[in-house]
C-alpha cells in the first residue's frame, strides 16, 4: 500500500520504523535521562524540606530566645526598680537617722547650753547678793556710825530682803 502524493509519501515501514526509534529512545530517555533527573529532582526536594525544616527550627528556637529574652529584660527592668526602691528606702532611712540625730544632738547642746546659763545664773546672782549684802552692811554701819556684825540677825535680815528683790 504505497500512496503517494505530490508533495510528501507515507510509507507504514518508515512510520513503524519511527514508532520504534521513538519507543527505543523513550526507553533511553527515561533510563538515563529521567530517572537520574528524577533522582536529583527528587534528591532536592528533600534538601529543600530539609532546608525548610531546619528554618522552621531555627525561627522557633529564634522566637523562643526572643521570648526568653523579652523575659530576662522584663525581668532585669523589675529587679533594678527594686533595687532603685530599695536604695531609695534606705537612704530615706539613713537621712531620718542623720536628722534625727542632729536634732538629738541640738537638744542636748541647748539642754546643756541652759544648765550652763542657769550655772552661771545662779553663781552672778550668788555673787551680787554677797557683794550687794557686804555693802549693805557697810552702808548700814556708816549710817549708824557704828561697825554692825556680819554674823548675826542683822546680815540675815538684808539677805533676806535682798532675796526679796
Amino acid at each position: 500500500m504505497d500512496v503517494t502524493f505530490q508533495f510528501f509519501s507515507i510509507e507504514p515501514t518508515t512510520i513503524i520504523g519511527v514508532l520504534i526509534n521513538t519507543f527505543i529512545l523513550l526507553l533511553l530517555f527515561k533510563k538515563f535521562l529521567f530517572e537520574p533527573v528524577n533522582k536529583i529532582v527528587e534528591q532536592r526536594k528533600g534538601e529543600v524540606a530539609k532546608t525548610y525544616e531546619d528554618a522552621d527550627k531555627t525561627l522557633e528556637s529564634a522566637h523562643a530566645l526572643q521570648e526568653e529574652y523579652t523575659e530576662k529584660l522584663s525581668m532585669a527592668k523589675e529587679e533594678s526598680a527594686r533595687i532603685i526602691k530599695t536604695a531609695t528606702e534606705r537612704a530615706q532611712t539613713r537621712s531620718d537617722e542623720i536628722v534625727a540625730g542632729a536634732k538629738t544632738e541640738a537638744e542636748n547642746i541647748i539642754t546643756r547650753a541652759n544648765n550652763e546659763i542657769e550655772r552661771e545664773r545662779s553663781r552672778a546672782v550668788n555673787e551680787v547678793k554677797g557683794e550687794i549684802s557686804d555693802i549693805a552692811v557697810e552702808l548700814a554701819g556708816k549710817i549708824i556710825g557704828r561697825e554692825v556684825e556680819k554674823d548675826g540677825t542683822q546680815e540675815k535680815l538684808i539677805n533676806d530682803f535682798i532675796d526679796n528683790l
